[in-house]
């Protein structure tokens, strides 16, 4: 008997709503509420908490004077993908959590993500573009990935006045934020709204289909442009290591949130008992959505305690919520099968050690959850293959980059997830952004050098 996995679980009208945005903006007169509530302290600690270092408080108080182009553009200059941080980023853990309205017993924090998109989608709602291309250097620059860090690198650099062809593998621009999160965060294709409005700075070119290491190399890219940013993020997805692994009914939660997010919803398919392992955003996401397309029975399983999940509360309470079952302290043994076919999935309790004093426990019991479709989330990893040639410094499964982005090969450059640092779409922003400055003054460096009145 096959596992019980079908399209079209769900009318088109339930999907719609299901998958509508999960979180509507401000009004302006929320807005303005919201903004007089801010302090606009003195040496910020939401601004300290900001990885792209956004000055909270002015655009804040722009926002309460009415100013709204002067927000967006506070907000922009920092972080050009200002729009899908918002919705996306755990601004509850970040600067909101840092608001000095957290000491306060009897208040909230400000909504800062909230006052952030409010700007930022009135500044794209409008038919100018906030920042003005500088003139040509007759420079070309190379950013393999388009998802935030690419983007975000691509965009200053065009900005700053170089040419910038945007590589990357899939048809459409827009890495995790078009195919890695969950539909309902950046509902009406505001990925692509968000990649529009910052391709009309000019000077970007996009070049889908294209993967390093398959259709085009390093070493050719270096040779046909002036640097390389590379943002080629995690591309390998770890493995259960169970037999009957690659039976139907067992995918991986990112294929399973891309397949989601590039087909119409009436036509991805869910089982109708889904186990998701794993205990980051992505289970999270993959959880949750597989819900809202009509799964009856949904079932997160973490190793551990809720202490050492990578998802946060906010997204926890959000799983729950949508009646999403979370069970912790167990790790998958065996996957079930009958005649050739998904059933379950039995896990073994991984319960923590009793404490000093107490006497031990019995053996970690095993049971065992029904399931047509099993979901891995437990981590992407840097796949080094497409650069195995070239003499790029690999450590801890990450490429090695300093301060500015630069790798220990010249000219190349990488930022966002495939470097270490916070997985985070925010940081990502930070690293293209940064990584786009050193480029800039080392391609500026080296043409004043050339020119014969700089310093040998």
């Amino acid at each position: 008997m096959p596992p019980d996995i079908a399209c079209g679980r769900l009318s088109d009208d339930m999907l719609a709503r299901n998958f509508a945005d999960a979180h509507p903006g401000l009004t302006a007169e929320q807005a303005a509420l919201e903004a007089d509530r801010c302090f606009y302290c003195y040496d910020a600690p939401c601004i300290e908490a900001c990885p792209t270092d956004i000055d909270i408080p002015r655009f804040i108080k722009a926002i309460a004077s009415k100013n709204t182009a002067g927000a967006a553009r506070t907000i922009l200059q920092s972080n050009i993908l200002g729009g899908s941080c918002a919705r996306v980023c755990p601004t509850e853990i970040l600067c909101e959590q840092k608001c000095v309205h957290t000491a306060i017993e009897t208040h909230k924090p400000v909504r800062i993500g909230a006052l952030q998109r409010f700007a930022t989608d009135w500044q794209m709602a409008q038919p100018a573009h906030p920042f003005k291309r500088a003139a040509p250097t007759g420079r070309h620059v190379a950013v393999m990935g388009a998802g935030p860090a690419g983007l975000a690198c691509a965009h200053r650099l065009a900005m700053l006045g170089h040419d910038v062809t945007l590589y990357d593998r899939h048809t459409r621009p827009g890495g995790l934020n078009e195919y890695g999160v969950a539909a309902y965060k950046l509902a009406d294709d505001f990925a692509q709204k968000e990649i529009d409005f910052l391709f009309a700075i000019g000077g970007i070119t996009y070049r889908g289909g294209t993967t390093l290491g398959e259709t085009v190399s390093l070493a050719t890219l270096r040779q046909e442009h002036d640097a390389v940013f590379l943002a080629i993020g995690l591309s390998g997805v770890r493995a259960l290591g169970l037999p009957d692994e690659s039976i139907h009914g067992v995918q991986d939660a990112v294929a399973f949130i891309e397949y989601l997010r590039s087909h119409p919803l009436a036509t991805t398919p869910v089982g109708r008992r889904v186990v998701v392992i794993g205990g980051g955003n992505t289970a999270i996401d993959a959880a949750v959505q597989a819900k809202r397309l009509g799964a009856e029975e949904v079932t997160l399983v973490y190793r551990r305690g809720e202490a050492t999940m990578s998802a946060t509360e906010v997204e926890r309470d959000w799983a729950q919520t949508n009646g999403v079952t979370l069970r912790l302290w167990a790790a998958p043994i065996r996957l079930e099968t009958a005649a050739g076919a998904l059933t379950g999935v039995t896990f073994r309790r991984t319960d923590p050690p009793p404490l000093s004093g107490t006497p031990p426990l019995a053996p970690p019991a095993e049971f065992t959850l029904g399931a047509d479709m099993v979901l891995k989330a437990i981590g992407q990893v840097f796949i080094p293959d497409p650069i195995a040639r070239d003499q790029i410094l690999v450590e801890n499964g990450r490429l090695v980059v300093d301060e500015k982005g630069r790798t220990t090969l010249a000219g190349v450059y990488a930022g966002g997830d495939c470097t270490a640092g916070e997985d985070l779409t925010v940081a990502a922003v930070r690293d293209g952004r940064e990584a786009a400055k050193a480029i800039h003054d080392d391609l500026t460096l080296t043409a004043f050098s050339l020119s014969g009145t700089g310093a040998p």
